[in-house]
């Protein structure tokens, strides 16, 4: 059951990620707003094309699967769509996600993120790629539609929930083209050609004026430092999503799926270690008094169950 370590290591990185995340997007003095950020990340994750290198060096176990770029074939019109799909769907939803993280607690934020991309990916699914829908598919349904609009009421402004449903939209959409990348060839090539839009789609936005003065600004008024913070914390999610590619293959999908809950559990829990000291807590931009931990604690539940019970 090693694959299951390795799903649970992924989520714990993803929550030192997203706590980072929300660290880097709070502070705009010393880092890059909200589009710029999504931007470099758009970049640093096409940089992950290097992993296909490994497959030209003498592997120290037989059996071991790498991308290999001998199953990297000329892409047909459909992979360069639903590629640059995956892209641009990816950008937006990051530039919401990290909007909606400069004003609010990343164990408020991701949870519900999550849960409407849940929700989303398993409706759209239902719809493009024929998804078959789960025994439990009714109860989990409500618990995180339950959840997600308990923080959206007692957490949240009504404009803070509506971006976060966009992001966990645009999520979904993102989740859903990539899946169809990958139905529709193979997942060295899917995988690929989608790392090479993620660049291509980036790099276009420079060649807008506006954007390209607000990428380039922001760019020197980010320290070294910052810079190095930002490529550390990308180069940290390209691994946990390796090491959820690599439990999906080797375990089941359904409860890899339905790990991610946990996710919240280890952002709620990090969260509540590093707040005991001020200067951490103003680090890493996350708010906790006795009655926040409670209620980010039964929503953080209710959402955990309803990944638990719908995937499972």
């Amino acid at each position: 059951m090693s694959w299951i370590l390795l799903a649970v290591a992924a989520q714990f990185i993803n929550a030192l990620v997203a706590l980072v995340d929300k660290h880097i997007v709070s502070d705009e003095k010393s880092f890059p707003r909200a589009f710029a950020y999504a931007f470099y990340t758009c970049v640093i994750s096409g940089a992950w094309v290097v992993v296909y290198f490994v497959s030209l060096l003498p592997l120290p176990f037989d059996g071991l699967h790498v991308p290999s770029f001998s199953n990297v074939i000329r892409p047909t019109l459909e992979v360069v769509a639903l590629s640059f799909l995956s892209a641009y769907t990816f950008f937006i939803a990051l530039v919401s996600m990290f909007s909606t993280l400069r004003e609010h607690d990343a164990s408020d934020v991701v949870p519900v993120i999550g849960a409407v991309s849940a929700l989303c990916s398993f409706g759209l699914g239902y719809y493009f790629l024929d998804v078959e829908l789960t025994t439990n598919f009714i109860l989990g349904i409500a618990l995180l539609a339950t959840g997600t609009a308990l923080v959206s009421r007692f957490r949240f402004p009504w404009k803070t929930a509506t971006v976060a449903f966009h992001a966990g939209l645009f999520f979904a959409l993102h989740y859903i083209s990539i899946k169809g990348l990958f139905e529709l060839t193979s997942f060295d090539n899917g995988f690929f050609w989608s790392r090479i839009a993620f660049v291509f789609f980036a790099l276009s936005l420079l060649l807008i004026p506006n954007y390209w003065e607000r990428v380039r600004d922001q760019t020197k008024s980010t320290g070294r430092s910052a810079r190095f913070l930002i490529i550390i914390n990308k180069l940290l999610a390209g691994v946990s999503t390796i090491l959820i590619l690599k439990a999906t293959d080797l375990g089941d999908v359904a409860v890899v799926q339905a790990l991610g809950g946990l996710q919240f559990v280890f952002i709620l829990l990090l969260g509540i270690f590093v707040s005991r000291k001020d200067d951490h807590a103003r680090v890493i931009g996350e708010k906790y008094d006795k009655a926040a931990i409670f209620q980010k604690a039964v929503f953080v539940a209710m959402i955990s169950l309803g990944f638990l019970v719908l995937f499972a």
